[in-house]
């Protein structure tokens, strides 16, 4: 949780956002009378082995640009609006630091460039959490002396505007600014690095508290009739906004704030109770990372292109109360990540939403749970996917759990295994098949060929099943062949269901679950056999409803207060 002084900080600042990627664009378009580089292109970056490496920049309108890295030199032109870009052929992973040159205009010479893989680590706040936060965060920053693993960070830049450019640069990673940097991301290239023994690049974009459809390009998203609730609701908020409204607000909480301190002070000072905490500080929603495009403008269009292994991504639990839209708006979301990049299907793997919130009695819906179907079944949809399951490292009373060694390594699991050729368990067991027979269901699972475990005790947990009255209840579970060590074979069943429907494993916001594969010991994915209506579909509706008779009684008060109006301007006087 932010300090009131920074929230405080961060409304008095929030107002120059709007002007600040327009200066930005500006200040760039003026810079094309000469040859100038993208901050994802310089000092001591990492080009993607064994690939095509697109280098750009701008020049003045119509200069020859040539590019010389090793062995090769290339040509490209600026077009009419000072754009060049040309193409490195593949080269092997090097780590012996090489110089390239650029010359147009003028000239520039990077140098300590290596050449190995690069991944970008995206997302919302737990891609976004540093090293510094982590578990055992004085020890990993003390031993972060990692000079072939480089480093560069993409600011905060919210807007509709597409930007090119960004203020950032590479550094080689060190404890002196591995702190700041996202920890997954760090641990996932870290883990590649020491494998693999090759030099790693990792681009960190996360921006915590970030929805999806904030990463999407604006006109993709209105374009697909699935958005066009979404849509409508952003511009409604559109046309209702406007500078002076949102600095009022600002304006408030000031005064808020310098009221809410001086009676804390005066409460301190008469040994008082404290008053209530305050509400967190207004915040810009045009400039925010919420607004459909805000982020693919600000933030991921500046790297386009750039020559990528894959991706890492920690995202969703601002999606959750529309977990159902996620089920087509992440799988969108992938392929036009991919169809702007130009660089074929890349590697994409997510984590999967940790265990959050209290945990809960009994058995039912859950639009976390609805979530984490929709990003388990993105896997069929898209090649060259991944998932790592962590409902075993959340924390209930923490959105930010700090173990992020173990999520990067499940991440790192796929990567090493699909990517660089490893023999490794990397997938969790998935659902495959459930028979309903006897007053039992037999659940089969694929992913498991060593079979499945427990952890801290025999007895399994997480199962639920329901009859056709659709009534959760928890169930009795055993692995068929053992809980140490049995098949891939589950048998569920309770004395309260007489004839099961439908059975759930770890189907909540916080789930108490404990099977894993034997080998490896991966998380079994949560899951559902039913497809009773999603909770999140449901609430949605509700409120779109509420909301639609709202605004028919904003509408009915407003005719009947014209309607009276009318009235009174056509009753007589009494002088008439």
């Amino acid at each position: 949780m932010e300090s009131h002084d920074s929230a405080f900080d961060s409304a008095s600042t929030m107002t120059t956002r709007l002007t600040l990627p327009l200066l930005f664009l500006a200040a760039s378009l003026t810079a094309h009378a000469e040859l100038k580089l993208p901050a994802i292109i310089g000092d001591n970056m990492v080009l993607q082995q064994k690939q095509t490496n697109p280098i750009w920049g701008w020049d003045a309108p119509g200069t020859v640009v040539t590019v010389k890295f090793g062995a090769q030199t290339v040509t490209g032109k600026a077009d009419e609006k000072g754009k060049w870009s040309v193409k490195l052929d593949p080269v092997p992973a090097s780590a012996k630091p090489a110089a390239m040159s650029i010359a147009g205009t003028s000239k520039r010479e990077l140098k300590n460039i290596l050449v190995g893989e690069v991944w970008v680590c995206s997302g919302q706040s737990n891609m976004g959490f540093t090293v510094s936060k982590a578990l055992d965060a004085d020890l990993e920053v003390a031993m972060a002396k990692y000079p072939n693993i480089r480093l560069i960070s993409v600011p905060q830049v919210g807007t509709q505007e597409i930007q090119d450019d960004f203020k950032g640069q590479w550094e080689p990673c060190s404890p002196t600014n591995v702190g700041p940097f996202t920890a997954v991301g760090f641990f996932f290239g870290r883990l590649l690095h020491e494998t693999l023994d090759v030099p790693v690049g990792l681009i960190d974009n996360a921006w915590g508290g970030s929805s999806a459809e904030a990463w999407v390009r604006r006109d993709v998203l209105e374009q697909d009739k699935r958005f066009a609730d979404l849509m409508a609701g952003w511009k409604k908020k559109e046309a209702e906004y406007s500078p002076e409204k949102f600095q009022k607000q600002v304006d408030d909480f000031k005064a808020k704030t310098a009221a809410w301190m001086a009676a804390r002070k005066e409460a301190i000072k008469n040994k008082q109770p404290l008053p209530p905490p305050l509400p967190r500080a207004p915040r810009d929603e045009m400039t925010g990372q919420h607004r459909p495009g805000n982020l693919y403008a600000g933030v991921l269009h500046p790297t386009i292109g750039y020559g990528i292994k894959g991706v890492v991504w920690y995202q969703g639990e601002s999606n959750s109360s529309r977990a159902y839209e996620y089920h087509y708006l992440f799988p969108l979301m992938i392929q036009h990540w991919r169809d702007e990049w130009k660089q074929g299907d890349f590697s994409f793997y997510w984590v999967q939403l940790a265990d959050f919130k209290p945990e809960q009695p009994e058995p039912g819906d859950s639009d976390w749970a609805e979530l984490r179907e929709a990003q388990t079944k993105t896997m069929a949809l898209l090649k060259n996917t991944g998932q790592a399951v962590i409902t075993d490292l959340g924390e209930a009373n923490d959105i930010h759990p700090k173990n992020k060694r173990d999520v990067a390594e499940r991440l790192a699991r796929w990567a090493l295994v699909k990517d660089y050729g490893l023999k490794l368990p990397y997938r969790s067991p998935e659902l495959k098949e459930a028979k309903f027979e006897g007053g039992k269901a037999v659940v089969t699972f694929d992913r498991a060929p060593a079979g499945l475990r427990t952890v801290d005790t025999e007895e399994v947990k997480g199962f639920a099943v329901c009859g056709e009255d659709k009534k959760w209840v928890w169930a009795k579970a055993s692995i068929m062949g053992g809980s140490k060590h049995g098949t891939n074979q589950i048998e569920v069943s309770s004395p309260s269901v007489p004839k099961p429907v439908a059975v759930r494993y770890a189907w909540a916001d916080n789930p108490v679950c404990n099977v894993y594969s034997f080998d490896g010991g991966l998380p079994l994915t949560p899951f559902r056999t039913d497809n009773f209506p999603l909770v999140s579909k449901i609430n949605t509706d509700k409120s779109a409803a509420l909301i639609k008779l709202g605004e028919a009684k904003k509408q009915q008060a407003e005719a009947r207060k014209k309607q009276l109006e009318g009235v009174q301007k056509a009753k007589p006087t009494a002088k008439q």
